[in-house]
């Protein structure tokens, strides 16, 4: 049941995000209620990949290593930072595109180094999926140019700093309901 319920998850995760890259006119004709319907399906999407990641049996794939989770918890806090560069639009934001995703990415693969599980595969490995998937669908509909201009010194250091309490707060958190990420 735990793999199924992660499976579903990751689809309607998956499929509410790709809505607008796939189907746009289908999207389109949904207006303001689509925004609706889209963060309707990925709360729901959360809910059951977080059930089924929870339920799903612990079937090793490959040996779980505890030396890389320092790698883990830079690239984590990497991930972070990209999240908040992206909000801020920070120097990373202005040269790299497509940073939320770039952070996705991370943390996925962040997540496969330290998880040796079918579950952990499943769900890390399906959202780099998705998020390579993402970017590819918005390079080919998009064309992109850096931001211009130069950030300010004061957004660097509230992305860095909001990066380092959100990493805290989510690790804290992990700890609560499950491995305890700084070693």
């Amino acid at each position: 049941m735990g793999y199924a319920l992660l499976i579903l998850g990751l689809l309607a995760w998956s499929g509410s995000h790709v809505w607008k890259r796939v189907a746009p006119a289908s999207r389109a004709g949904f207006g303001d209620k689509g925004r609706g319907l889209v963060a309707l399906a990925s709360f729901a999407g959360i809910v059951l990949m977080v059930l089924g990641y929870r339920w799903a049996p612990y079937d090793p794939v490959w040996p779980e290593s505890n030396a890389l989770r320092h790698v883990n918890n830079l690239l984590m806090l990497l991930a972070f930072y990209l999240f908040a560069a992206a909000g801020m639009k920070t120097a990373a934001a202005r040269y790299i595109r497509h940073p939320q995703l770039w952070g996705v990415r991370l943390w996925a693969i962040a997540h496969l180094m330290v998880n040796g599980d079918l579950a952990s595969f499943i769900l890390f490995g399906g959202l780099l999926v998705w998020a390579q998937a993402e970017v590819a669908l918005i390079n080919r509909q998009e064309a992109w140019a850096p931001l211009g201009g130069k950030a300010s010194t004061g957004k660097e250091i509230g992305a860095v700093v909001g990066a380092v309490l959100v990493m805290g707060a989510v690790g804290w958190i992990h700890g609560m309901i499950g491995p305890w990420p700084f070693g």
